[in-house]
């Protein structure tokens, strides 16, 4: 994969070949970021009386991954802070997705960890939600995400790629870049954005059916 391959790209590449992949909802904590590498799940549930923990997990993440943690998208109590920020800093970390909220933005936004999120919010997730699960497939927004798969975060948001499908999606995200590359140029060179578009078959890099 390319340094430079967007999540743009790569969702456009997955939407030719009927692949769900794109996690609505969730941005990037600042402009400027970017992670990519192979998937670490971790689910979150509500603490019953029986209490529960929260992070620990980072002792097993390899440096490299990306963790995608999995709150149900709630916004009320954060699953991660600057501790967490610290230590995935620290071991290497690629990045954090969370489908869910974060705390102590400043933590991050001062060490470069990058984390996209659904939301920021400075109350605590101790005694309100546990780690019911790691390594186990997650769904987000109807994309069911295995430990492994790639992930893929920017300015835009978060994507996810089937390992399995890993090569196809990638060799049609470059694809597409290079398409996109060439209207560009060619309006430079003079031609309307319709006459280069239509010259590069803009309107069909997308379209189900056409990347495979």
């Amino acid at each position: 994969m390319s340094s430079s391959t967007s999540t743009a790209s790569i969702s456009d590449a997955l939407d030719s070949l009927g692949l769900p992949g794109s996690l609505h909802g969730i941005g990037a904590l600042r402009q400027g970021q970017r992670a990519a590498g192979p998937v670490f799940t971790v689910t979150y549930e509500p603490v019953d009386e029986h209490g529960g923990t929260v992070g620990d997990f980072l002792d097993d993440v390899p440096a490299g991954a990306v963790i995608l943690i999995d709150n149900a998208g709630r916004t009320d109590c954060t699953v991660w802070g600057g501790i967490m920020s610290e230590t995935a800093h620290a071991r290497g970390i690629a990045g954090t997705v969370i489908h869910g909220t974060c705390r102590d933005v400043a933590v991050a936004t001062g060490i470069g960890y990058p984390i996209w999120s659904v939301s920021r919010f400075m109350r605590t997730g101790k005694d309100r939600v546990r780690v019911a699960a790691v390594q186990t497939a997650v769904t987000v927004d109807g994309v069911t995400v295995h430990p492994g798969d790639l992930l893929v975060a920017d300015d835009d948001g978060a994507v996810v790629v089937p390992a399995a499908r890993r090569d196809d999606v990638l060799e049609i995200a470059s694809r597409i870049d290079q398409v996109e590359q060439a209207i560009v140029e060619s309006v430079r060179g003079g031609a309307t954005l319709a006459e280069a578009r239509a010259r590069h078959g803009y309107h069909s890099l997308q379209t189900p059916g056409e990347g495979r």
